[in-house]
């Protein structure tokens, strides 16, 4: 099982930083069968079917890129940097190439990443589909990644994230860097499919502008290695919101150390983070961090945990603030299903497991905002899957 120190010591020379690249399809039907369906199982619709446009990148190889709507950009950072002059004035701003050893890599082996943006009052029709793909055993896969939500614009991404299934170890590494401007909405929507020994370090940092939105969705329900994620969202602007879903299930060996923060800088700013975890011989530390800099700011962390067999399940709420007039709260609890809930469903005629895999089906199904009816019941299945393997 790992540890954290496990976890804070990934050794970077482990992995290798180069990979032949991978040629370019015209259209994702064209993608072999096996990698075909490890994106759709992060919900990459290979028939581009209520998508607004497709990034598709296979280890450093960008394999697809395409929009579908006008106003809508869709493009590796490399071709962003060579259209947008300006770009430069976006790039690393939030996150900085010596926060730690991953960002240092990310800026000095890049491996590509996407740039998506919606320009003023452009607003989605349907989602801009993305995913970051591994299929090199023991490569390091470090991805830059930039969004711009214009001002007054509407965008939404769902971006799943995998390995092939022959893959034993790698390392991913994701610096995303996001920007929401006046009066404009983001969702994001990430889903998690990664293996047993890979370790995964996204680096993230958020700023939302006057009347801006983020929604932030995220997923991991399968086996990974290690993961240790901490985004952090500013609110700059009055009036901004930011909401963040997390769904999290731990497998026997598995380590994720998953958590969001939010800063309230500014008036009548809001945000809530919601988690739901779950354990079953794996490790979970739930992080959750508000905090209020500015009078009129109102929060709420609420962190639910259930350990259904022999692990680690650490729930780290936080609230800071730092003038009066600020209204935060948080909720955590950590525990087994309640022997109660069981014998209720027993007393009308279900058994016992199928009791327990209700409860757990109930517990995991977070109603995330947004998603097209093809995932949710793509996510359903999951859901499903995932809590029968618990019984």
């Amino acid at each position: 099982m790992y540890t954290i120190d496990d976890v804070k010591d990934v050794n970077l020379e482990n992995y290798k930083v180069d990979a032949e690249d991978h040629t370019y399809v015209e259209n994702l039907s064209q993608i072999g069968s096996t990698d075909a369906n490890q994106l759709l199982d992060v919900g990459v619709d290979t028939d581009e079917n209520d998508r607004v446009g497709s990034f598709i990148q296979k280890d450093k190889s960008v394999i697809h890129c395409k929009t579908m709507q006008d106003g809508v950009e869709i493009m590796s950072i490399s071709q962003a940097q060579e259209k947008h002059g300006w770009l430069s004035d976006y790039l690393w701003k939030n996150v900085s190439p010596d926060t730690d050893k991953f960002t240092s890599q990310a800026k000095e082996k890049p491996h590509e990443g996407y740039f998506i943006r919606a320009l003023p009052g452009v607003k989605t029709e349907h989602p801009v589909q993305s995913c970051l793909y591994i299929a090199k055993e023991g490569f390091s896969q470090n991805v830059h990644n930039v969004v711009i939500a214009e001002e007054g614009s509407e965008l939404h991404i769902i971006t799943g994230c995998a390995t092939a299934p022959h893959l034993i170890s790698g390392l991913h590494i994701g610096v995303s860097e996001f920007y929401v401007k006046k009066g404009a909405k983001l969702m994001f929507t990430m889903i998690h499919d990664w293996g047993e020994k890979i370790n995964v370090r996204p680096r993230t940092v958020t700023r939302v502008e006057e009347n801006g939105l983020i929604i932030s969705n995220y997923i991991s329900l399968r086996p990974v290695g290690s993961l240790q994620m901490y985004p952090t969202t500013c609110l700059n602007g009055k009036g901004a919101v930011a909401r963040f879903n997390s769904v999290l299930v731990a497998n026997k060996g598995d380590f994720l150390d998953v958590g969001s923060r939010v800063v309230l800088n500014a008036p009548d700013t809001r945000a809530e983070i919601i988690s739901r975890a779950i354990t079953y011989g794996g490790s979970i530390i739930a992080r959750g961090d508000l905090v209020g800099k500015i009078p009129g700011i109102k929060a709420h962390l609420e962190c639910k945990g259930l350990i259904l067999k022999d692990g680690l399940m650490q729930a780290i709420p936080e609230l800071r603030a730092y003038v009066p007039g600020v209204e935060m709260s948080h909720e955590a609890a950590v525990g087994k299903i309640d022997q109660r809930e069981i014998e209720y469903l027993m007393a009308r005629g279900i058994d016992e497991d199928e009791a327990i895999s209700t409860i757990v089906r109930g517990f995991l199904n977070v109603d995330i905002e947004g998603l097209p009816q093809s995932l949710k019941n793509k996510l359903d299945k999951i859901i499903s899957e995932t809590q029968k393997g618990m019984i």
